[in-house]
């Protein structure tokens, strides 16, 4: 019997390392320009988000409105890294922005040519990673193009918000492959440093990365790693990080008031049928990616029940689970995708409610790589060895439509219209309830004098129900109190093509005309008001003033007539009119009109300055002191009311009080009377 052929072994030699050797690489028939290939198809593919512009779902938010990108110093990213934004904690991704913004002002381009460049990377990231874990390039190559085209990972890419998605993954990724070099290296300290710092930039560029810490466990799990204390004490800094972050995020999102009280809406039993929806929809959209939305909303209760497909979802879970845990020459592959799936969208899962979605298909990007890995391992195994051309020819087919539904969802991100249209398209009821949502918060605003935040409000309403003319008329009266005259004709011209014959609109609009110095553009809308409404008061008060400002005077005493005799309480029209009969020397008319429109509105401050200016013109100074004096009541800033004042104190020989007026004229900013304080005052 032949004797085995054994080899000495010294004392002195050392012992093997501990670590995982790299598993070996199966080229198989893939070739090594094959992920080339993918990644240009992939560049073609996203290139028409190239063509993309900026939405006001969030892009303006973190853009045009974020006060932390104004200018580059050391303060600006200093502030960066130690605030919260819009409910967030993402200092690299707003630094991303930052150096746009500051480069390229709003030019949408470079912003979506980032986002796609990231993608390519991360598909790029996702085939080493996947050929280290599986050792066949075909794994590798399927798991690849699936991330690469999938539509559900259009929003990730596409929308300039979600920079955070495919910069974050980049960095997570990274650290990935860098702790599988660490298994395989003899636990190299420098690739466990590396991992952990790619991990670091990872929780900067979005929290969702807390998750890698769990990952590692399970990938060690996977290539047959021994749990001991040192495989768990290397996890620490890692569980550390994760923590700090996961903290971060939750203060961030309690800050915005990004947190939803699930509570008063739906009940413990109820709120498990939510989580198992969302999971349900995951992997029903994994396969089916139809119904794709920006926003998948929260069902309704009716009478304290959900819709009852939502009660489907638990067996469905569960049957999903049993056949996960049956045994198959894939058991393993199969545990362990789905664990890396569940692992990293756990977060995601509205365990701990955020906004008002149930599912948001942005939260896929890197989860969908477990169940990818699944699908990798079987065409790369028996299941193209027995039916080689079936399988090829059937996942061929699915890319191909994967890619045509992908190409389709990259054109609805190309502005609000095409946005939000297909969000209504996709369940009119809730947008219309957000959008009632984001009024009833901008009137609140409003009531607190927030008026930029009200005017955001009413324009996010407004994309999700673009036909509700309130809409329009509130955010345009908000823009014409805030100055933005050219903002508030729009409004008021979008309530006019929906409504042609509202003629108060007319009205407003031909106010902010004239405001803007378009008087002809208002006597026209006027004329058309009062064509609608002949019983608008309004209207001919308006046009009267319109015509008087540019010089048809004997026009404008009829409408004042007119408006009054219409609408006798209107106090606008008696000072106009007032104002008429006084330039066309009737005085004893004109303070007779400024009396009643004080009548009637006793703090209308014009009536009593145009009042005062009269009796003091006319010799009536005790007059013309008490209208100022009650003007000074209603504004007690007003310095030229104290200047002028003090002009007729002095009349009435008191000086003493014309240098107390004077002195508060010129406190307030009224450098003539500072003059005249020197001159009489000293």
């Amino acid at each position: 019997m032949p004797t085995k052929n054994t080899k000495n072994i010294s004392a002195t030699t050392p012992k093997p390392s501990p670590a995982l050797q790299e598993t070996k690489v199966v080229l198989g028939s893939i070739p090594r320009w094959a992920v080339a290939a993918v990644i240009v198809f992939t560049a073609l593919l996203y290139s028409r988000s190239l063509l993309n512009g900026l939405t006001s779902f969030d892009d303006d938010f973190y853009l045009q409105k974020n006060p932390f990108l104004k200018e580059v110093n050391w303060d600006s990213i200093k502030a960066i890294f130690t605030s919260f934004y819009a409910g967030n904690y993402h200092p690299l991704t707003t630094l991303t922005y930052l150096f746009e913004y500051t480069t390229f002002g709003l030019d949408p381009f470079p912003y979506h040519l980032l986002n796609l460049s990231l993608h390519l990377l991360n598909t790029w990231l996702v085939f080493k990673v996947t050929e280290r874990l599986s050792g066949t390039r075909m794994t590798a190559m399927v798991v690849c193009i699936l991330f690469a085209v999938h539509p559900m990972h259009v929003e990730s890419v596409a929308w300039v918000s979600e920079r955070k998605d495919v910069l974050y993954t980049a960095f997570y990724l990274s650290s990935l492959l860098a702790y599988l070099r660490y298994l395989s290296s003899g636990l190299q300290t420098k690739h466990y440093l590396v991992a952990l710092l790619l991990f670091l930039l990872s929780l900067f560029s979005k929290s969702a990365a807390v998750t890698l810490p769990v990952l590692l466990i399970a990938l060690d799990l996977y290539k047959g790693r021994k749990i001991n204390a040192r495989s768990l004490a290397e996890k620490i800094p890692f569980f550390a990080l994760s923590v700090l972050f996961g903290i971060l995020n939750l203060l961030s999102q309690a800050a915005q008031g990004a947190m939803t009280d699930m509570n008063s809406t739906y009940n413990f039993i109820n709120r498990i049928f939510l989580f198992t929806t969302s999971l349900s929809l995951y992997l029903l959209k994994l396969v089916a990616p139809v119904g794709l939305s920006a926003m998948h909303f929260f069902p309704g209760v009716i009478h304290g029940a959900l819709p009852w497909q939502y009660y489907c979802s638990l067996p469905f879970v569960l049957v999903l689970a049993w056949l996960a845990f049956r045994r198959s020459a894939y058991r393993k592959e199969i545990i362990f995708g789905s664990f890396f799936f569940l692992i990293t969208i756990s977060v995601m899962l509205q365990i701990i409610a955020v906004g008002s979605a149930v599912i948001a298909e942005r939260y896929t990007y890197i989860p969908y790589m477990g169940l990818f890995y699944i699908a990798g391992q079987w065409v790369g195994g028996a299941g193209i060895a027995r039916h080689r051309k079936i399988v090829i020819g059937v996942f061929s087919l699915v890319v191909i439509l994967f890619s045509i539904q992908t190409w389709s969802r990259i054109g609805v991100w190309r502005n609000d219209d095409t946005l939000f249209g297909d969000i209504r398209n996709k369940d009119p009821f809730h947008a219309t309830n957000i959008s009632k949502g984001f009024a009833l918060r901008a009137y609140s605003k409003q009531g607190k004098n927030d008026y930029p935040g009200a005017i955001d409000d009413y324009s996010q309403a407004i994309l999700f129900n673009p036909g509700f003319d309130d809409f329009y008329l509130k955010r345009g009266v908000l823009y014409f109190a805030t100055g933005d005259l050219k903002s508030a004709i729009q409004d008021y011209s979008k309530i006019i093509e929906l409504k042609p014959r509202a003629a108060e609109i007319y009205n407003y609009r031909g106010w902010a005309y004239f405001q803007s110095g378009n008087a002809q553009a208002a006597i026209q809308d006027y004329n058309k008001a009062i064509s609608l409404d002949p019983a608008l008061a309004e209207a001919y008060n308006n046009r009267g003033w319109a015509n008087y400002s540019i010089g048809n005077k004997k026009a404008a005493l009829p409408d004042y007539d007119k408006a009054i005799s219409v609408n006798p309480r209107l106090s606008g029209a008696y000072n106009n009119r007032g104002w008429a009969y006084y330039e066309a020397g009737d005085i004893k008319s004109s303070m007779t009109d400024y009396e009643k429109a004080i009548s009637i509105e006793p703090r209308n401050a014009i009536a009593y300055a145009n009042l005062a200016a009269i009796r003091a013109n006319t010799g009536d100074l005790t007059g013309a002191t008490a209208a100022y004096d009650s003007l000074l009541s209603i504004n007690p800033k007003d310095k030229t009311a104290y200047n002028d004042l003090a002009f007729v104190r002095l009349h009435l020989k008191d000086t003493s009080g014309a240098c107390s007026n004077w002195k508060k004229a010129a406190d307030l900013g009224n450098a003539n009377a500072a003059q005249l304080l020197k001159q009489y005052c000293r």
